[in-house]
């Protein structure tokens, strides 16, 4: 019982924090999706998310998803993948996600929207762009995401919806950061109006500067789950 609390107490505060930040911006709490990143956490905990309002689910490995959801059954979410996707996993991810926020390639996404026509399903698309510029982090880089992202937009079997990247590690202040998701809304807001719907940056601890620079989506895992007990 103690950990369901937990669960429910953190996220609360998560929604309250987004809604805060949201509203400094000048817009609507309801403006701000929340992605719960559920990667390296077990089923339980996992449920627990569920019952206490989690509608939105991100994982990072296609083989630990694919057994997490087998056990889970039906959930009541939307699925995200954020984690570097392999084309040779395209076709696992294509079946059990609804939305690839990776993509970072044309070869991938012609992959992902070949394997998913032949499911019978249109999987929400975002272009991942490095605006970090760290050498450890996916993505495209900002000078050749618009190109990736009109080529993607173009996939039969995807559907683009926008951008993602992972603001620059700032310490011991948060202007690199800030620079980078500057970056990327700025790219964001050259996108067609049909494929501007989704801004995903932002996590644990930076989502709400994120959210100060026009995102529309964050991914938060410790922040609900508590610090990840394994790593992969």
């Amino acid at each position: 019982m103690g950990s369901v609390n937990r669960i429910a107490e953190n996220l609360k505060e998560i929604e309250e924090r987004i809604a805060a930040a949201a509203e400094r911006s000048g817009r609507a709490p309801e403006a701000v999706r929340l992605v719960a990143v559920s990667k390296t956490k077990p089923v339980e905990l996992i449920r627990e998310a569920l019952a206490a309002g989690v509608r939105e689910l991100g994982e990072s490995y296609v083989q630990e998803a694919e057994e997490k959801l087998r056990e889970l059954g039906p959930v009541p979410a939307t699925r995200h993948f954020i984690g570097h996707l392999q084309r040779n996993k395209a076709g696992k991810a294509a079946a059990l996600f609804d939305v690839v926020q990776t993509v970072d390639s044309v070869d991938l996404a012609r992959t992902l929207g070949r394997r998913a026509q032949e499911l019978g399903r249109t999987l929400d698309a975002l272009v991942e762009v490095n605006v970090s510029g760290e050498a450890s982090k996916f993505g495209v880089p900002p000078d050749r995401a618009l190109e990736l992202a009109t080529a993607v937009a173009g996939v039969p079997g995807l559907r683009l919806r926008g951008l993602m990247g992972i603001g620059a590690r700032a310490e011991p202040d948060d202007r690199a950061t800030g620079r980078s998701f500057q970056t990327l809304a700025r790219l964001f807001h050259t996108l067609p109006p049909e494929h501007r719907e989704v801004l995903s940056m932002g996590m644990t601890g930076d989502f709400e500067l994120a959210i100060a620079e026009g995102s529309t989506m964050v991914r938060v895992g410790a922040g609900i789950f508590g610090e990840r007990r394994s790593s992969r």
